[in-house]
């Protein structure tokens, strides 16, 4: 599969965001055990289309934009929980991952039909 133009910064975007998570993840010297143990974490957004491809569709986007780690990023902060705050960097690592390989958000139409491509 040859990868090019906007697709290409993509892939090359969510791996940026990996490595960043991942030196973010080191310097708050959390758990590597727990940083292993919740990478796959956000995938249980899958079981969304055990409603159907529209519904499942939305939960899976719910999980997979940023903007998800992120606003469990202000609760965080805001409600002074710090040690929560690795969850949101393995998290945003995880949609990072998932970007890099060429997984996007999905369309209603099928679980393979992303943003990015057919999968």
């Amino acid at each position: 599969m040859k990868i090019s133009g906007p697709k290409w910064l993509l892939h090359l975007e969510g791996l940026v965001v990996l490595v960043t998570a991942c030196i973010l993840y080191r310097e708050l010297g959390a758990s590597w055990l727990e940083f292993a143990g919740l990478f796959l974490a956000p995938d249980l957004f899958m079981l969304g289309y055990l409603l159907g491809p529209v519904h499942g569709a939305s939960i899976y986007n719910a999980g997979h934009t940023y903007a998800a780690p992120f606003l469990l990023w202000l609760v965080v902060y805001f409600a002074h929980q710090p040690a929560l705050f690795p969850v949101c960097v393995i998290w945003a690592a995880h949609i990072g991952f998932d970007r890099m390989l060429g997984y996007g958000l999905k369309y209603g139409t099928a679980f393979k039909d992303t943003h990015l491509a057919k999968v």
